[in-house]
């Protein structure tokens, strides 16, 4: 990758015509997104999790799905990954992500996709990254069962906005029919559904509470390994707990 030598003027020039940005960004001390509602975000976040993914990924590759403008996938080759590839499917992030791995002359790949599109790349990668994306997809389950299916190698870091209770309680494994108090329960895991807008948001769809986006992990074949943030998840890929009912195009299960 050939590298950027800008000024910073040039850089902040560039970093407006990119903009408005979600990620603020520190492109040699210009910043992109200085007055974001939450803060210098991701770093905020990212400072909060940080040492539950390896000091050092060498030797590993990445898979950055939903990567905005980088953030994640920048600091997974700061810690020495092989390879990182960052998806998004809309060219807004992807440009803006572009020039910021450029500006810090970090060797990342990003391309439009989707997290429906993952069959598609044909190779499983040592972590996955997926955060900050479940709730923006009308089909979140379908999106888990397709990562699993196709490109979770090892680990998966995993975050989605929750909402509801926070407490988790034992679940059985089935129900009778006539059995309704359990749905009383705030604890039971639901997916709260947006019909119109949240947060000024119509990509919002679905909202879990805790027990239910961990739920969801199980169910899709997910083991929770580390729970360092109230909605950040470490996962890694283990055995599905049953093997039918689930919607993916048909692949060969490596469960």
């Amino acid at each position: 990758m050939k590298r950027v030598s800008l000024s910073t003027d040039e850089i902040r020039r560039k970093v407006d015509a990119l903009g408005p940005w979600f990620h603020n960004l520190d492109l040699h001390g210009v910043p992109t997104a200085p007055s974001h509602f939450l803060g210098d975000y991701p770093a905020v976040k990212w400072q909060n999790f940080a040492e539950v993914v390896p000091e050092s990924l060498k030797g590993k590759t990445v898979l950055d799905i939903g990567c905005n403008a980088g953030f994640y996938a920048m600091e997974m080759k700061r810690r020495g990954a092989d390879r990182v590839l960052g998806l998004d499917s809309r060219d807004e992030y992807l440009a803006q992500a572009r020039f910021a791995a450029e500006v810090n002359d970090l060797d990342v790949e990003f391309r439009n996709l989707s997290v429906y599109d993952v069959g598609k790349l044909g190779e499983t990668f040592d972590l996955v990254i997926f955060m900050g994306v479940l709730y923006h997809l009308r089909h979140p389950l379908l999106a888990l069962d397709l990562i699993y299916e196709h490109v979770a190698g090892d680990m998966m870091l995993f975050q989605s906005m929750q909402r509801g209770s926070t407490r988790t309680a034992e679940l059985d494994q089935n129900y009778d029919f006539w059995t309704t108090d359990q749905f009383e329960s705030d604890e039971f895991p639901k997916l709260h559904f947006i019909e119109h807008r949240y947060a000024d948001d119509p990509t919002n769809w679905w909202i879990p509470n805790r027990n239910c986006a961990e739920a969801m992990l199980r169910s899709a074949g997910f083991v929770i390994t580390a729970h360092p943030e109230s909605e950040v998840y470490l996962c890694r890929r283990g055995k599905r707990p049953q093997s039918d009912g689930a919607v993916y195009p048909a692949g060969r299960s490596r469960g």
